[in-house]
């Protein structure tokens, strides 16, 4: 097989959605039709049941929520699938986002009985902004649920966005039969086998099949059937290129729980669903058929395996084939990286990949060699600057309850820092045992402590601190720039992770009052140092 061709059988994409829509739960039932899994896992799972594959971290286990991401390859009628699994809770939003940044495509799940929540639009509109491909799988059949034609009208009205439902439902609830497929005009009728422990059996019948009559009331399958024509004679057209933009998302109806209708997700996303594309960089888009390596890191996690206490680095490659054992320049000078034991990833399985093309993720084993949003290349200037940094919302202390625990306090915390889970701030004049962590929610803290004491063994409490806001002072700034300016009552001169000054304000009025008070002094909202911003 051509490189080429190997690059055109990959699919990367990650699952978005509402807490609750079933995300987690479908990303089990696409394992399980893509033949990488025997039994699909449940999130609560039963004592002689394991956990749900994608969530592996123990926080998550107990909890039964999802906070961080994970990556699952699998292999279905000849694609390559790169399944990128993402933090359910909205205090992990950066981590979903920076996911986003390194798929070429999503899979928007919806609770059918709920419609369009609030972090779906807002998982939407970081898609639209990026211009990924959408597909749209409406979930939750099973339960008594809105009208598909409502369901339609909302993500059109709310997201702004054509629809092309790909299946149709019969009946919603306990009268949930199955789903016309409207591409090939088969109609499959599924068998309830019981909470996903087996593959649903399929029937598949036409419209005109005699058995539709047992199957629902006349005046319910006369109205389904006029349902079915008024979308051949009004609705969208299937355009494909339609669908690549952006503009066109495929709809599909069914109960992940229950297998039904994931099946033909599947087939129809492997089939439709793009394959890498260009990636924009500082030298212009780069091909994906470009010979030259090129891959950035949008993601760190260390402990995966707890028995090794290593920290892996994801990796996606953009352009040129990834070999192992292969050099390229250290992204902050000095000896050149040798990227050895590269990791093909199962959630947290892992095995030794020798190749990899644009669009697979590969974990790099790191020993704090890399960053979130290194580039990862030979080419001189080439750097790819996809990844958003989030200014933190909340802020607490973080204190080492056991003294004779310092190293592995320090070390722990270092590590998590490196993840991007916290931003760490230095206040001017403190000693250096004050630490003082800034995050997008409340969640990243309890998940820090939870890290700090199960994975490294030290001992800390969380205490609340009085700021609620930062700001950065202009790039490379040194606090003698700003010998003669006004702080304020509770406002404080601190530094971040990268030693760039910001000050901690306790409420946005003093943040204006600073403001007033120095009109000659620059305030940023997000670090000078990053690249994009949400």
């Amino acid at each position: 097989m051509t490189r080429l061709e190997e690059i055109n059988r990959r699919r990367t994409f990650a699952i978005i959605s509402h807490p609750d829509a079933g995300k987690t739960t479908l990303t089990e039932k696409l394992l399980l039709y893509g033949g990488a899994l025997q039994l699909a896992g449940s999130v609560r799972a039963k004592k002689n049941q394991r956990n749900t594959t994608s969530d592996w971290m123990e926080i998550e286990k107990e909890r039964g929520i999802s906070i961080t991401s994970t990556v699952l390859q699998f292999e279905y009628e000849g694609y390559v699938i790169n399944l990128l699994d993402t933090p359910g809770h909205r205090d992990f939003s950066e981590d979903t986002y920076r996911v986003l940044t390194a798929v070429d495509s999503v899979i928007m799940v919806i609770d059918a009985s709920k419609g369009i929540e609030e972090r779906t639009k807002k998982l939407f509109e970081i898609c639209k902004m990026r211009g990924i491909p959408i597909f749209t799988f409406m979930n939750k059949m099973d339960r008594p649920a809105i009208g598909p034609l409502d369901l339609l009208d909302e993500l059109e009205k709310v997201l702004g966005i054509g629809t092309f439902p790909v299946t149709w439902p019969l009946g919603d609830g306990p009268d949930f039969k199955g789903v016309f497929d409207r591409l090939d005009k088969s109609l499959h009728v599924f068998t309830n086998l019981g909470k996903g422990s087996a593959k649903a059996a399929e029937t598949l019948t036409g419209t005109d099949d005699p058995k539709l009559t047992s199957l629902m009331h006349p005046d319910l399958l006369a109205e389904w059937l006029e349902q079915i024509e008024l979308l051949s004679l009004a609705g969208e057209d299937f355009d494909i290129q339609r669908v690549i933009s952006g503009e066109l998302t495929p709809v599909f109806f069914g109960s992940a729980i229950n297998n039904f209708g994931v099946q033909l997700l599947l087939n129809y996303f492997a089939k439709y669903a793009p394959p890498p594309a260009p990636r924009k960089s500082s030298l212009g888009l780069i091909p994906v058929e470009n010979e030259d390596f090129s891959a950035f890191v949008f993601k760190i996690q260390a402990n995966m395996d707890p028995n090794h206490r290593d920290s892996l680095s994801f990796m996606r490659v953009c352009s040129g084939t990834f070999e192992k054992d292969m050099t390229v320049p250290n992204p902050r000078g000095g000896k050149p990286l040798r990227l050895s034991y590269p990791q093909k990833l199962f959630g947290q399985d892992r095995e030794t990949v020798d190749v990899a093309y644009p669009g697979d993720i590969v974990g790099l084993v790191s020993h704090g060699n890399f960053r979130i949003g290194d580039t990862l290349t030979n080419v001189p200037n080439l750097v790819f600057n996809e990844i958003p940094r989030f200014p933190p919302e909340v802020f607490c202390y973080l204190h080492n309850s056991a003294p004779s625990k310092f190293k592995q306090f320090r070390d722990g915390l270092e590590q998590l820092l490196n993840e991007g889970v916290i931003q760490f701030f230095q206040m001017a004049g403190t000693v250096q045992k004050t630490v003082l962590l800034g995050a997008v929610g409340q969640l990243q803290f309890d998940v820090v402590k939870h890290r700090l004491e199960t994975e490294y063994t030290a001992e800390c409490r969380l205490e609340d601190s009085p700021f609620t806001q930062v700001r950065w002072l202009p790039l490379n700034s040194s606090a003698d720039d700003f010998k003669g300016m006004y702080l304020g009552s509770n406002v404080r001169l601190a530094t971040d992770n990268d030693d760039q000054l910001v000050i901690l304000f306790p409420d946005e009025w003093s943040v204006d009052y600073f403001a007033e008070k120095n009109p000659d002094i620059k305030l940023i909202k997000h670090s000078p140092l990053q690249g994009d911003t949400i």
